[in-house]
């Protein structure tokens, strides 16, 4: 087993799969006597203070600018040319960062060209690289032209192939994973979970300043909690589903918190779907808030449909929300049902608004199955942990 490790990360420890997954992987590791380093790309680099720092036993360094700009709640795009010049900074200097960095073993975050090229160069040193598979980003994300989607899906399919060992956090990636890779590679399925230090129930003050915040008090109140990005999260179709929920409630209310590259077009739409008075746009908020966000409403929502975005996806949103005993209601598709269990109450048919409403509804008006649900999550919260599944994660360096 190696004895230090370093991760190479294209986005930050503040961006979703860094924080929810590679962020509290590196803790976890770190707390079982592994050196850890992360090598990371950010969102706004230029401005960044501090591109060094250490915590929990975890040493981070920032390198480079990530592929898209983020500030506040907004996401921009670059332009093409400005885009392949941050790629090719940023490129060279994870490369030059990893190969200069001593490790036993590194770990590369998502197959992207970025840390991909970082990832060959170290094979051809015969470093041993190992690969995470969190997402089918060629499917998922947002490209600007049908190249740049051919460019990542060519990573997605041959650094499996090379490296020495895939982790992956889905059935569905892992069938894909060993349908591309000899059958000598080891591929371990993990799915995602929460940081126990993080997700802590807030105290009643901190939940009540929340509703107050909102003007929430008094109201059936849902959250859904992620990306405002209709490339890959179904807002739009939460939105369709609950004006049936207002129609037979009208003081329910949907919490809508994270920022995207969409917010203003969701925003217009839910006041074209006459919603405007029912929902509250929260923007991104610090992640040490967002447990409380969770602990304010009566359930979340992980809206999805049936395609291979939410196939290939273990939804953080998910596991957060069960952590803090919060009821989610989510499609059946992918491992959703595996994770939830017998909960049967919590599952609808992928992409269907009206089935997502009408759930949404019944469990807002039947308090006892929420007690019920609620108290289900709490027990099994343990499973929800990252401390659960560490052992299982590590098992990828062990030699074949």
């Amino acid at each position: 087993m190696p004895q230090s490790l370093t991760f190479i990360l294209t986005q930050s420890l503040e961006c979703p799969s860094g924080l929810g997954r590679y962020w509290p992987l590196a803790q976890c590791l770190a707390a079982r006597g592994y050196r850890v380093q992360v090598l990371a790309l950010h969102p706004n680099f230029g401005a960044l203070q501090e591109r060094r720092l250490s915590r929990d036993g975890v040493s981070v360094r920032y390198v480079a600018q990530m592929h898209v700009q983020k500030t506040g709640s907004g996401k921009r795009y670059f332009s093409l040319v400005r885009l392949l010049w941050v790629a090719a900074v940023a490129s060279f200097k994870l490369t030059w960062a990893a190969v200069t960095t001593p490790s036993d073993v590194y770990h590369i975050g998502k197959a992207q060209p970025f840390n991909g090229l970082t990832a060959l160069v170290l094979l051809a040193l015969g470093r041993q690289v190992y690969l995470d598979c969190d997402d089918y980003e060629a499917v998922s994300n947002r490209f600007g032209a049908e190249w740049q989607r051919k460019v990542v899906a060519w990573f997605e399919d041959h650094l499996p192939r090379w490296v020495h060992g895939v982790t992956v956090n889905t059935r569905f990636l892992q069938t894909r994973v060993q349908s591309l890779v000899p059958a000598c590679r080891r591929v371990v399925l993990v799915p995602n979970a929460v940081s126990a230090q993080r997700f802590r129930m807030p105290d009643a003050g901190a939940v009540s300043e929340i509703r107050h915040q909102l003007q929430v008090e008094g109201r059936p109140v849902v959250v859904y909690v992620g990306s405002m990005s209709l490339a890959n999260h179904a807002v739009d179709l939460l939105m369709e589903g609950f004006v049936q929920v207002v129609r037979e409630l009208p003081a329910a209310t949907l919490v809508l918190v994270g920022g995207g590259s969409d917010l203003v077009l969701l925003q217009d739409h839910a006041a074209r779907l006459g919603l405007e008075p029912n929902t509250r746009f929260v923007g991104r908020v610090p992640p040490d808030k967002v447990p409380a966000y969770y602990a304010a409403a009566d359930l979340s929502v992980d809206p999805v449909r049936d395609d291979e975005t939410a196939r290939a996806r273990s939804p953080l949103k998910l596991y957060e929300s069960l952590a803090m005993g919060t009821p989610v209601v989510t499609g059946d598709v992918g491992d959703r049902r595996s994770a939830l269990g017998s909960q049967e109450a919590l599952l609808v048919p992928a992409g269907d608004a009206s089935a997502l409403g009408k759930s949404i509804l019944a469990l807002l008006q039947n308090q006892a199955m929420r007690e019920r649900l609620r108290t289900w999550a709490i027990e099994h919260r343990q499973q929800f942990l990252w401390e659960s599944r560490i052992s299982e994660f590590a098992r990828v360096y062990e030699r074949n």
